[in-house]
């Protein structure tokens, strides 16, 4: 079972701001916040930490089709969900990826999803329950 998920970002305000409001949505709180970094938690599941990157390495910058993580995938309860996130997302200005498929991006009419771009470049997908395969 997945325990958490430590992402380094480039500008802590704006990823605090980005990903607190987002996850908000699907029910994260703040569960930790200290000078270079904070906690986003979901009751007592699997949690993400997000650290200021150290100026050491701040100029290598994050590519999701390189080598490592490509994007975090979320599971959400209906396509109800699914479309309250991407008004929310529309509201807020945040990038979202495959508008001309939205939300059947894969091409499954059995897979509703929404796929966003948050800040330092990370694919984030929201996907109905009601309709994964797992």
């Amino acid at each position: 079972m997945l325990h958490h998920i430590e992402i380094h970002v480039a500008n802590l305000s704006v990823s605090l701001q980005f990903w607190s409001g987002l996850l908000a949505q699907i029910g994260y709180r703040e569960n930790g916040k200290w000078n270079n970094g904070f906690t986003l938690a979901y009751d007592r599941v699997a949690y993400l930490t997000f650290v200021q990157v150290s100026e050491t390495h701040a100029f290598q910058r994050y590519r999701r089709c390189g080598a490592g993580l490509n994007h975090l995938a979320f599971k959400v309860k209906d396509r109800d969900t699914v479309d309250k996130l991407r008004l929310y997302c529309m509201a807020n200005g945040i990038v979202s990826l495959y508008d001309q498929k939205s939300p059947f991006a894969n091409d499954d009419t059995d897979y509703y999803a929404l796929f966003i771009e948050a800040p330092d470049s990370i694919k984030v997908e929201f996907i109905a329950d009601d309709l994964s395969p797992l």
